[in-house]
This record gives C-alpha cells, sequence and structure tokens, in this order.
C-alpha cells in the first residue's frame, strides 16, 4: 500500500496559534491540511471561510485539502480555488441531480484542481459511483458533518472496500471522523489512504507521535 495521506483538520487547533499550530503539524509528519467549511444550512455549524484559506495559503505551503460543506458549492468553487486550495471536496448531497454534480466537478477542475466529492453517513455508496473516474477523491463521513468530536460509525467504514473495487487505482479513498489510532488501523485495513484526524492530533500532547499512531497502522 502507498502512504498514508494525514490531513489534520484545524478545526480542532488553536485559532489564537493558528499558524504555529500548521507549523507544527507538518514538522510532525503531516501531509495535507484539511479545511472545513460550514455554512449553517448544510450542515448546523458555520465556521471559516475564503478569507482564513487565502491567510493560510500565505502562510504555509502544505497542501490544502478544502472540505466545502456548503449548500450550492458551484457558487463558491472560484473563490476557494483562487484562495490557494490545492484540492476542494464538496457534497454530493448539496447537488440536486447528476447534471449538477457533474457542473461542480468540471468547474473544480476548469482551475485546475483537485476534486473530491464526499458521502454522508447515511447515503448509499453506490450513489458515488459513476463519478469515481472523474474525480481524484472520494471522503468517506464516518460520523454526521458539522462538529468535531463524534464517535466513528463503524457500519461507514464498510463503504470503503465498495468504493475500492469501483475505482481506478489513483483515486485517493479518504476518511473523516473519529479517527484515532484504532479506527485508523480499520479504514486503513479495509483500503482507505488519507485520513482526517482533528482531535486526535490537535488535542494531543504530541503531534508526530498521534500521526506516526494513524499511518503505522499494522
Amino acid at each position: 500500500m502507498n502512504e498514508i495521506i494525514v490531513s489534520p483538520s484545524i478545526l480542532s487547533a488553536d485559532f489564537m496559534n493558528l499558524e504555529q499550530e500548521i507549523n507544527s503539524v507538518k514538522e510532525a509528519g503531516a501531509e495535507w491540511l484539511h479545511i472545513d467549511v460550514m455554512d449553517g444550512h448544510f450542515v448546523p455549524n458555520i465556521t471559516i471561510g475564503v478569507p482564513v484559506v487565502k491567510s493560510i495559503r500565505q502562510k504555509t505551503d502544505m497542501f490544502l485539502d478544502t472540505h466545502l460543506m456548503i449548500e450550492n458549492p458551484e457558487k463558491y468553487v472560484e473563490s476557494f480555488a483562487k484562495a490557494g486550495s490545492d484540492l476542494i471536496t464538496f457534497h454530493l448531497e448539496a447537488c440536486k441531480n447528476e447534471e449538477h454534480i457533474r457542473k461542480v466537478i468540471r468547474l473544480i477542475k476548469s482551475f485546475g484542481k483537485k476534486c473530491g466529492i464526499s458521502i454522508k453517513p447515511k447515503t448509499d455508496v453506490k450513489e458515488i459511483f459513476p463519478y469515481l473516474n472523474e474525480i481524484d477523491l472520494v471522503l468517506i463521513m464516518t460520523v454526521e458533518p458539522g462538529f468535531s468530536g463524534q464517535e466513528f460509525i463503524h457500519d461507514c467504514a464498510l463503504k470503503i472496500p465498495q468504493i475500492s473495487e469501483k475505482c481506478k487505482n489513483n483515486l485517493i479513498i479518504q476518511v473523516d471522523g473519529g479517527i484515532n489510532n484504532i479506527t485508523s488501523k480499520i479504514c486503513i485495513s479495509l483500503g482507505a489512504n488519507s485520513l482526517v484526524a482533528g482531535n486526535y492530533v490537535y488535542k494531543s500532547l504530541d503531534y508526530s507521535k498521534s500521526i506516526n499512531e494513524i499511518k503505522n497502522w499494522r
């Protein structure tokens, strides 16, 4: 299996010291930085927007993994792309139909960005199958999106091998929600190759130890 990509979620970081928090996870071995964007409509919480992403881009060369948990994602793709996102992931459930989904995929790609689609825990994994060859990443939510610190939903991990069987070899299968040194092993053993970790990294006393525990799954 290829190297596991760990993407710490800044939602769990200390925002009073955000630049240092970003530098610390990079030094600890994280490859990506996960940025949760919530609008208070698609999910019941509001987090950060374009100005913060732009500021982060000016302070780090880390790969910015931007997760849009918002309605009408096509309205904001250009702004997040120009702010410096390297990957933009939107929710399948935020789109009205197949045409809408493909419109958002094309838009993200038009800015030269990698494109991901995320599915909530209750969404049938088969709904994402038609788009697997058009995108770079699938994000499987193993908690209900909207808040950090929720407990891992084990049944959601069973979507991983179903996607792996259908996808192209270079598709990134990412899992977000309740990731720790135990759940990471479950996800990786099932075929995931990218893990989003918030509290397990940022609430720990040793970022390097936490990240290594996620990567060293055997």
